[in-house]
């Protein structure tokens, strides 16, 4: 943990714990009176926006300052897609047939997370969307390996509970999708996509915009299953219309396994997986 810095005020926490023992009174009860990071109802509102933008940023940032993480490899995919053992109770067949990349998931998270404590535990750290299905795999598969991972969990009416994998100290949760996608790639040395729904299509493509407008750095990026993705997407259509470059099908890579992947990333060239 990072030490507090001494200074001659009283901290904020301070001024907090004297205001219990103030007298009550027509004044001291109006809300007009609470301190105002003390007030929620205050930072609640439309104008406090920018603030708790701010704070969703700040919170994670220093967290994971403070543990000493400086780069990360992010895992999107399904929350649908269950455990193999669960696959006959699948909600229809082909979630029970993509039951198997649950399995493939926790194996890739275990090798990046086993190469990340032989390292000292501070690079190539898992990140998922801390929720169910292929992100509980992912953390599940890092806890496998002695390490640790994150979860980066987002408030919404289902699906969105804390797996029990995510090392409790990293599991954060946010309001805003923006702040959150950009905790998922301010670390980032390689992203993995395994099959999912919208969100893990809207994660993919903002991922995959931002390198092809060379907005963020070339990095290892993996679409697990390949059939899955080219009967969803007809990716040579998109090259073939002109809405997109023939190159731009060069920016990611198909892996069936979790040791595919692993070559693919071991075989990028060296700068483009190093922070800058």
């Amino acid at each position: 943990m990072t030490e507090q810095k001494l200074h001659p005020f009283p901290d904020a926490g301070q001024d907090i714990r004297t205001l219990d023992d103030t007298p009550e009174t027509a004044q001291t009860r109006h809300p007009a009176y609470r301190l105002g990071f003390a007030d929620d109802d205050f930072m609640l509102r439309d104008d406090l926006r920018p603030v708790r933008l701010q704070l969703e940023l700040l919170k994670p940032e220093i967290l994971m300052n403070e543990r000493g993480i400086t780069s990360t490899v992010v895992m999107f995919g399904g929350a649908r897609i269950p455990q193999p053992e669960s696959a006959h109770r699948a909600r229809t067949e082909t979630l029970g047939q993509l039951s198997r990349f649950y399995d493939i998931a926790r194996e890739f998270a275990r090798r990046v997370t086993e190469r990340s404590v032989a390292g000292g535990g501070h690079e190539n750290v898992i990140v998922t969307g801390g929720g169910p299905g292929v992100m509980e795999a992912g953390n599940r598969g890092a806890q496998d390996a002695g390490g640790v991972s994150i979860g980066l969990n987002i408030v919404l009416p289902r699906e969105q509970v804390p797996n029990a994998f995510i090392t409790p100290e990293l599991c954060f949760n946010f309001h805003y999708f923006a702040i959150r996608k950009m905790h998922f790639l301010m670390r980032a040395r390689a992203i993995v996509v395994f099959p999912g729904g919208f969100g893990t299509l809207d994660e993919l493509f903002e991922a995959l915009t931002l390198i092809q407008t060379k907005r963020m750095r070339p990095m290892p990026f993996i679409l697990f299953g390949r059939d899955f993705w080219t009967r969803i997407i007809n990716w040579q259509a998109l090259a073939e219309a002109g809405t997109i470059n023939p190159e731009d099908l060069e920016l990611f890579h198909f892996a069936e396994t979790a040791q595919e992947a692993m070559a693919i990333i071991d075989s990028f060239p060296a700068e483009t997986t190093k922070n800058t």
